[in-house]
């Protein structure tokens, strides 16, 4: 009897043991964009980033630019590199699902920020017994998106930064909802927004480009679509934009200068008005989800009601933020080199 008590105690003893190891291991847990709790390392010294998207731009604000050992790259936001240089030479371990799972081991991260559309290659790399926190990318809402930030402030021991940076978003998009509200849903400009580089394609509402428009006071004339995709030119005529955005790159078949030039497009009411705008790109592209995409949000607003957002000096807005987020100081000619010729800076 005295030897199966000792057993008894043995196993209670190494059971206990093992769930206060466990609540030692992951005493830190922190909801990634799937809703999945990852449990987070208390120190974190070596980051590596699978996925495009702005998640260099969101770590490296929370003050991890000097973790990261692994990122995609990031040489077309020279703004970006700009303000943490020590990221121009960071090597990529590979993207979304096609990741060396080899080169990973070998730079043994204590945390990987991973795209929420590589689950498959995110759940291989947990198997490896490294935390994987999923982003949303573009498939975040704002609210989302902001509820990221958080979670990101918090693995980064920065969620003071974080709740000032979402409450800055609350309180611009609080201000453009209210001055917007006085517009009759009749009298809403219509957008169509494309940020294809092959085809001409939109966004529905399940995805960033609908939060984009809709943020800024706008009607998204492809919110209803079924799918995310390419959109024929009798579509669009039959929505007949009063604004296109597109995104910045000028090798694009949906490119500003390219739209303009389509003479399928010539009777748009958009093309007729030259209301036709490419989206400026700072430390990273202002129609896509990043900490600066609010700076997108005014931008965009401004286009759809300059009479309403008169008074929003952009400039000011950019290099306040800026200065506060990312503890840099923006020049004007920085500032100005965030619009190209077809971005047409908005006063």
């Amino acid at each position: 009897m005295k030897t199966v008590s000792r057993i008894i105690l043995l196993a209670s003893f190494l059971l206990i043991t093992s769930v206060a190891l466990n609540a030692t291991v992951c005493d830190h847990k922190v909801p990634d964009f799937t809703g999945k709790e990852i449990c987070i390392p208390q120190k974190i010294d070596k980051i590596i980033i699978t996925c495009y998207g702005g998640g260099s731009q969101e770590i490296a604000l929370f003050m991890g630019s000097d973790k990261i050992v692994a990122q995609p790259d990031v040489q077309k936001f020279q703004q970006f590199l700009k303000i943490y240089p020590t990221l121009k030479n960071v090597p990529s371990a590979g993207t979304f699902n096609d990741v060396n799972l080899e080169n990973v081991l070998k730079l043994n991260p204590d945390i990987v920020f991973a795209g929420v559309t590589s689950i498959p290659t995110n759940e291989r790399i947990s198997e490896m017994k490294i935390p994987v926190f999923t982003l949303g990318i573009g498939k975040h809402t704002i609210a989302s998106l902001l509820e990221e930030f958080l979670q990101v402030g918090k693995i980064l021991h920065k969620e003071q930064k974080a709740k000032e940076l979402i409450g800055y978003w609350h309180t611009k998009l609080d201000m453009i909802a209210l001055r917007v509200s006085q517009i009759k849903p009749s009298e809403r400009q219509k957008v169509f927004y494309t940020n294809s580089s092959s085809a001409l394609s939109s966004e529905n509402k399940k995805w960033w480009g609908d939060e984009f428009i809709h943020a800024s006071g706008g009607v998204n004339v492809a919110s209803d679509l079924a799918l995310k995709g390419a959109v024929s030119a009798e579509i669009l005529s039959v929505w007949n934009p009063d604004i296109i955005i597109t995104s910045t790159n000028n090798k694009s078949n949906s490119s500003s200068s390219a739209l303009m030039k389509n003479a399928a497009f010539k009777n748009l009411k958009a093309i007729k008005n030259n209301a036709v705008y490419e989206a400026p790109i700072g430390a990273f592209w202002w129609d896509r989800p990043s900490p600066e995409s609010i700076l997108g949000i005014l931008w965009l607003s401004k286009i759809l009601y300059p009479k309403e957002m008169r008074d929003i000096d952009l400039k000011r807005e950019t290099k306040e933020f800026y200065k506060k987020f990312y503890s840099y100081t923006l020049t004007d000619k920085e500032y100005e080199g965030f619009f190209s010729n077809h971005t047409k800076e908005i006063k």
